[in-house]
């Protein structure tokens, strides 16, 4: 049997929504193991004064297998 905890991450860049969401994971892994799934849950962009997209936001959940001690 297996349990799996949910946590949500967000990611940015100037770039695009999928280098967002790849941030994200990659951040991410750096300092949490077992990472099994990754869910795009919402996308949105921040904006300059004047309309331009600053950067591409991803909102993710992430499925990380619990570790039972």
């Amino acid at each position: 049997m297996s349990a799996y905890k949910v946590i949500e991450i967000i990611g940015s860049s100037p770039d695009s929504w999928e280098a967002a969401a790849k941030t994200a994971i990659l951040e991410a892994a750096k300092s949490i193991r077992h990472l099994r799934v990754a869910e795009v849950h919402r996308l949105d962009v921040n904006l300059s004064d004047d309309g331009q997209v600053l950067e591409y936001r991803a909102r993710i959940k992430v499925s990380v297998k619990h570790e039972i001690e």
